[in-house]
């Protein structure tokens, strides 16, 4: 069997346009990032909860996971998870 390639359109074509994924992830992914946060003390082992599109864009980062879920309903995004 060939291996398939999709591109950023082929997975943002998955499921419905407004499937958003739910995943944690570590302060520290962020940090390593150089993401400019002002005036937010983050503990880099600190557990957060990112919302991502199907191609995989990171759309948001929230505190907890109740949080990434009802930010993603409040934008009339479905959200799933992933673990």
């Amino acid at each position: 069997m060939t291996p398939m390639t999709m591109t950023k359109e082929d997975f943002a074509g998955l499921g419905a346009p407004d499937l958003v994924y739910v995943r944690e992830i570590k302060a520290s992914d962020l940090l390593d990032e150089a993401v400019q946060m002002k005036d937010v003390e983050i503990d880099p082992g600190q557990s957060l909860y990112a919302v991502h599109s199907a191609d995989g864009e990171r759309l948001a980062v929230m505190i907890d996971r109740d949080t990434a879920f009802a930010a993603a309903v409040a934008h009339e995004l479905e959200p799933v998870s992933v673990h």
